[in-house]
């Protein structure tokens, strides 16, 4: 009969481990899921920024060599991320590809415009800067015309959306810091319950708190380094997906960040592990003998 009851207490003690690492592993993959979008946000719309193209169109007299000094100039700038010299017949042959059909052969002539695309460096993707280098690019003798208003739409909606939600990434995480506490929290306590008559049993040899608490801290500080490896190994397999999907972005590539992440993670699940087995064995050790039944 001992063997039977000690067989089902270290199966229950199990799964209430296993079920206190599942919960400290689901909650911490989400607090690294929220932290990468904070410590990436300005990565992220930057990105997207950086897709924006500014076409700088060149008069047909301007010959090849001025146009290529006009490009290796503003390639110096600090804003001008990339530029890409598209030349009259490499535009004709795109635009005959996309109409299905030969339209110079049609018209005689070849009406498109020897053009250079740029991209700028997210930081400086605003209506205001691009106004200014626009204006600047004009009063070049080799330019005819600088094309944008395609994307000035998206540059409003961009700048206004990075506001918007850096508001609500400071919001959901303080919503998160608490849920991750209150979720742990709840199951550190059902873990600690199952324990209440071993610390009644220990208090009344005369054991100190802290005697009492040092097993239930130990067995946090595994459960808490468990949870969080685990966390960790999911984060990166979702960042390994993301790498895929965002061609370009190299989420995996920065280990400072990932190492500043995976350092969050631990000292979250770990610090709010143990604080809240303290609390918890704090509330049994406080117990009277009526209440440590119920």
């Amino acid at each position: 009969m001992k063997d039977y009851f000690d067989k089902y207490q270290r199966s229950r003690l199990i799964k209430t481990n296993i079920s206190v690492v599942i919960s400290i592993t689901i909650v911490l993959f989400l607090l690294g899921i929220l932290g990468f979008f904070v410590l990436n946000s300005k990565k992220i719309t930057n990105h997207f920024k950086e897709k924006v193209i500014i076409t700088v169109f060149f008069k047909d007299k301007a010959k090849l060599t001025d146009i290529k000094k006009f490009e290796k100039k503003i390639k110096l700038k600090k804003e001008v991320k990339n530029t890409r010299f598209v030349s009259k017949k490499q535009a004709a042959e795109s635009l005959k590809n996309d109409l299905g059909e030969d339209f110079v052969d049609f018209l005689g002539y070849n009406p498109l415009q020897n053009n250079l695309e740029i991209s700028l460096n997210g930081d400086y993707v605003n209506e205001k800067k691009i106004d200014e280098l626009a204006q600047n690019w004009k009063k070049n003798p080799t330019v005819a015309d600088v094309s944008y208003e395609y994307y000035k739409p998206l540059i409003n909606i961009l700048n206004q959306n990075v506001k918007k939600l850096s508001f609500w990434i400071g919001v959901v995480s303080l919503f998160f810091l608490l849920l991750i506490f209150f979720l742990i929290n709840s199951a550190i306590r059902l873990s600690i319950y199952s324990k209440r008559f071993s610390i009644r049993t220990m208090q009344m040899v005369g054991a100190t708190k802290s005697f009492i608490r040092k097993p239930f801290l130990g067995k946090a500080l595994i459960l808490g380094f468990i949870g969080a490896t685990l966390a960790i190994l999911l984060l990166l397999g979702l960042l390994y997906f993301f790498d895929g999907y965002f061609v370009g972005m190299n989420f995996l590539a920065d280990y400072k960040l990932l190492l500043m992440l995976g350092a969050i993670i631990y000292l979250s699940g770990i610090g709010i592990t143990l604080i809240s087995t303290i609390f918890a064995t704090n509330h049994f050790l406080r117990m009277n003998s009526e209440q440590i039944h119920f």
